[in-house]
């Protein structure tokens, strides 16, 4: 969540302790704009003569129990608003929490190496631009893992025109990846896609007290109007929608330029969330049970000795 947005969701707190519904929305389309997951280079074209069988990809490195995980990201990684309103709430992190329930992925490695550590570096509010100095804090602590759940933020701006262009998004998560590779070159990277932020509206537009809470402008580019169905405001949530896809699509295809990298190949963004999964302090961010989600969708590639 943007900083800003803390002194505006400060007035609705106390409207949003008096209660709450909890409704079902409708599915978005869903889809797969973003690349399958990888774990294999294509084989190089080399010298060889043209009836020579091609030869098999290598398999790309990678420790199903690594020792030790640092998380880089923003607030969802942070855990913001799970526990409270207006507070992070680590202790709920997907991806280094520490709560039972959640069963993160720094938790799930430490029920079989006792000795896991783990370090969540993703801060609130937090862009892509922001990646670097969070990889640059990582490197300090040499892990064997590191986590990245990054984007939303970028997508989520005053307006459409206001998103990170793709291709800077592309540049700052490309120099991430490479400071990583250079300085922990045998530092594996697990990337998780963007969340669908199209979902969010189809599924919380119906809770009244969310949409409240949105009018104080959270995620103003997708959920501002939540009520709205003319043809400009499908168009602008479409925009949205389309740059995360583009985001994805990125993330993808960079991490695909490193054999110590994988990527979820879109599982976040294709995962059907509910307003089960969602904060009742705003409506946007995961709470314990949607971070559990997170861990169960990303533990899965990082523990999969192979993925497709």
């Amino acid at each position: 969540m943007r900083p800003l947005l803390r002194r505006g969701l400060a007035l609705a707190v106390g409207a949003v302790l008096l209660g709450g519904c909890t409704v079902s929305g409708p599915s978005s389309d869903g889809g797969r704009g973003t690349p399958s997951a990888h774990t294999s280079h294509s084989a190089s074209g080399g010298g060889g003569s043209p009836q020579a069988a091609p030869k098999p990809s290598p398999t790309r490195p990678w420790n199903v129990r690594p020792p030790s995980v640092a998380s880089l990201g923003d607030s969802i990684t942070r855990g913001f608003d799970a526990c409270s309103p207006l507070s992070d709430c680590p202790e709920v992190s997907w991806s280094t929490g520490t709560r039972d329930k959640v069963d993160s992925v720094a938790e799930r490695l430490t029920a079989a190496v006792p000795a896991t550590r783990s370090w969540n570096l993703a801060r609130s509010g937090a862009l892509v631009a922001d990646l670097p100095a969070q990889a640059e804090a990582a490197a300090a602590h040499r892990p064997a893992m590191v986590t990245v759940l990054i984007g939303a933020n970028d997508a989520c701006a005053a307006t459409p025109d206001d998103m990170t262009p793709v291709a800077d998004f592309r540049a700052d998560f490309g120099r991430t990846m490479a400071y990583l590779h250079r300085t922990l070159p045998h530092t594996q990277v697990l990337v998780s896609s963007i969340p669908d932020l199209k979902r969010l509206w189809s599924v919380g537009r119906k809770n009244v007290l969310g949409k409240q809470v949105w009018k104080l402008g959270l995620c103003p580019s997708m959920l501002r109007d939540a009520d709205a169905h003319s043809a400009a405001a499908e168009q602008r949530r479409d925009t949205v929608r389309d740059r995360v896809i583009a985001y994805n699509t990125a993330l993808g295809q960079v991490c695909r330029q490193y054999e110590r990298c994988r990527y979820d190949g879109g599982a976040v963004f294709d995962y059907r969330f509910g307003t089960d999964d969602l904060s009742h302090w705003d409506w946007f961010h995961p709470n314990e049970r949607g971070q559990a989600q997170l861990a169960r969708i990303l533990a899965a590639v990082a523990f999969a000795k192979t993925v497709p």
